[in-house]
């Protein structure tokens, strides 16, 4: 594997976990929220992701029988655990029994979600730092 490959998929690692914390900050951020454009509470969104196999010309010749992977974000679903349901008559989206429907987003989930793609995503930057300095000392040799 050379060097471009191996910052290709750590790259995809970093937008893939990016993808994952905007995710996350939009579920924190709509925690609250009984009504969207629908009329319902806010659903919960969940990121997927999946391998993706390298795609660069070089590794494609190089390869010799083993295919590299990195990562994608294949598709971002709403989570279908029902609302959380509080009795609340004063509240204006409260139905007829004075319960009101609020989004299905725990907060202690989201925040260990987001630590682990804050993790992640870290791990992806030391990577290629990591790559950027044997490229250095590879250059260095050279001389």
């Amino acid at each position: 594997m050379d060097f471009l490959t191996a910052l290709h998929i750590s790259t995809t690692g970093l937008t893939s976990q990016r993808m994952r914390m905007n995710v996350v900050s939009a579920n924190l951020a709509n925690v609250d929220t009984t009504r969207t454009r629908n009329g319902m509470p806010y659903r919960r969104k969940v990121v997927l992701m999946e391998a993706k196999p390298v795609e660069d010309f070089d590794s494609t010749l190089n390869s010799e029988g083993e295919e590299l992977y990195g990562v994608k974000v294949s598709e971002i679903l709403e989570d279908t655990t029902p609302f959380r349901r509080v009795f609340n008559p004063g509240h204006p989206h409260a139905d007829q029994m004075g319960y009101v429907s609020f989004p299905n987003v725990d907060v202690v989930t989201e925040m260990a979600n987001m630590m682990v793609a804050k993790r992640s995503y870290e791990a992806n930057v030391t990577a290629i730092a990591t790559i950027k300095r044997m490229a250095l000392k590879a250059l260095e040799l050279g001389r």
